[in-house]
């Protein structure tokens, strides 16, 4: 995904294209942090709220750093401030974490429902999978599908981090003497970049993508993501 952004952001004809992969990824980690917030008031912690982070405003979630990062190389984080100390479950930890990417992955259910619909019911577009809605609900449910899976790894800061730690004390144990786990969100990073793109996060979202879509049973949407695929 980094590379594709450096390589593809100055080509005049796919500049509409990555405006809108921002807007997708805005808005996906917007909902997901507040999907954490959300189920951290379930459970009794109202610390996002008094921290005034229940707002839809990308600014909150993500800061100025992570919108800069999100336009020049594709990458991009979020936050949401919350208490475990304050959860009325033993599990409050893993099920507020779970939250986030639970989020991502009814918003990727949700786009490609509609897509399918719309498939069903007018095929597919004549520019293809070009800068038309069609093309835009599919990048929205890989991405979020994407966001999901990535987040759910178990390498600290992300949420599979916390999941994991709620349900076996001694990994939690075994984060907690790190101090700054970053490095090891570090060294998953460059792990990543220099994985073969079918096992990165995006890779494993276009094989799940299209497991996910054949409950449609739609041979027009499995035709539109085989050409979407191809034009990546």
């Amino acid at each position: 995904m980094l590379a594709f952004f450096i390589q593809n952001l100055f080509e005049p004809e796919k500049q509409l294209f990555f405006g809108c992969v921002v807007v997708t990824v805005v808005i996906s980690i917007v909902l997901h942090e507040l999907a954490h917030g959300w189920a951290a008031i379930w459970q009794g912690d109202d610390t996002p709220r008094l921290a005034g982070h229940m707002t839809p405003d990308p600014m909150v979630h993500m800061g100025s750093m992570s919108l800069l990062m999100l336009v020049l190389v594709g990458l991009a984080f979020g936050a949401m401030p919350v208490n475990p100390r304050n959860f009325r479950s033993k599990y409050g930890d893993a099920l507020v974490s779970a939250a986030g990417p639970a989020m991502n992955f009814l918003l990727a259910f949700a786009a490609q429902m509609a897509l399918a619909i719309w498939l069903n019911s007018e095929g597919v577009a004549d520019e293809g999978p070009g800068l038309n809605g069609q093309s835009l609900l599919l990048i929205f449910a890989y991405i979020n599908i994407a966001l999901g899976i990535f987040n759910l790894l178990p390498v600290p800061p992300l949420d599979g981090s916390s999941i994991l730690g709620n349900f076996v004390p001694s990994y939690k144990r075994w984060m907690d003497s790190l101090g700054n786990p970053m490095f090891l969100f570090l060294i998953l990073f460059i792990v990543l970049m220099n994985a073969p793109p079918q096992y990165t996060p995006f890779g494993i979202a276009l094989n799940f993508g299209a497991i996910f879509t054949s409950l449609f049973g739609s041979d027009a949407l499995h035709a539109y993501i085989e050409l979407y695929e191809i034009t990546l």
